[in-house]
């Protein structure tokens, strides 16, 4: 599929307009061209949106929204703590976050139920309260191994390295479950950089460490990445040799010296020992 094809169907998978006609969609998107919140208000933050969000018409009028904070916590460490939201028991919540992370998101999807969903909001906590930095949510149950289905951080929070713990974070849930997983495809083009960001370190500093030979399935199942993510990824860094037939993974030490040196900071670490939710290996059914 091509970007523009994707860019199409982001645009037609709008909630409530998927039969409009040629002419109806134009003037939706000539409609949606401006934004209809200026600004929104959370905690210690004002921040001016960047696009479209179709609040109920009721906020049509309001220039401004105020968005609450609090839900139920899972992990803290230092200043950071992360949030669980189920969006079955809480409805109104998981519409809001969806709503407003289209405030910043131009190709999010909007879904209408969001019962199948579970949120994770990351929050930065001080002596006065904990503040939103970002979120990613997921599918309860994906058939095809998705562990992350959005992903956003706050524009005042960007470029402090928790885009990458947000991109880590799912993967500690898979493990738990006892399952590989990977990001809802198809990716756009940032995000799939941004992900190659992610397994590119991962798998450098498990290699810079291994004594031995290791197979993908064998890197697959210890760091539940799926196994076509890092063949990928190890092909783009040339670590990948064809010797009889079969692929063998060949990590030389200055060859990942240097990769290691290009790829620059690794961002935030989960650490799992701060989440009794990551400590405990436990495949959950949630309903």
């Amino acid at each position: 599929m091509t970007c523009h094809q994707k860019r199409k169907i982001d645009e037609i998978r709008v909630e409530g307009h998927e039969e409009l006609d040629a002419a109806s969609l134009r003037e939706h998107e000539e409609f949606t061209k401006v934004k209809n919140i200026a600004t929104i208000e959370f905690g210690r933050y004002e921040i001016e949106t960047w696009y479209f969000s179709p609040f109920p018409l009721e906020y049509n009028d309001c220039s401004k929204l105020f968005f609450c904070e609090f839900c139920d916590e899972i992990y803290r460490s230092g200043t950071l703590s992360m949030f669980e939201v189920d969006g079955k028991k809480n409805k109104v919540y998981g519409q809001n976050l969806c709503y407003w992370a289209k405030l910043f998101l131009d190709r999010k999807t909007l879904y209408s139920d969001v019962n199948l969903f579970l949120f994770y909001v990351l929050r930065e906590c001080d002596n006065r309260g904990c503040y939103m930095v970002g979120y990613f949510s997921k599918e309860k149950h994906s058939e095809e191994s998705y562990n992350l289905d959005c992903i956003l951080t706050l524009p005042p929070y960007q470029r402090k390295g928790y885009g990458k713990f947000l991109i880590a974070f799912p993967y500690e849930l898979s493990k738990k479950e006892g399952k590989v997983g990977t990001p809802e495809r198809p990716l756009p083009d940032l995000g799939m950089l941004r992900y190659r960001g992610y397994w590119t370190h991962v798998l450098l500093d498990i290699l810079k460490k291994l004594k031995g030979n290791i197979s993908i399935k064998e890197l697959s199942d210890m760091i539940a990445i799926k196994a076509e993510d890092i063949l990928s990824t190890l092909q783009g860094l040339e670590l990948i040799q064809y010797r009889k037939g079969q692929q063998v993974i060949c990590p030389d030490p200055k060859v990942l010296d240097c990769h290691l040196k290009a790829a620059g900071r690794g961002g935030l670490e989960v650490d799992v020992s701060k989440s009794e939710l990551l400590r405990q290996k436990i495949g959950v059914c949630i309903s």
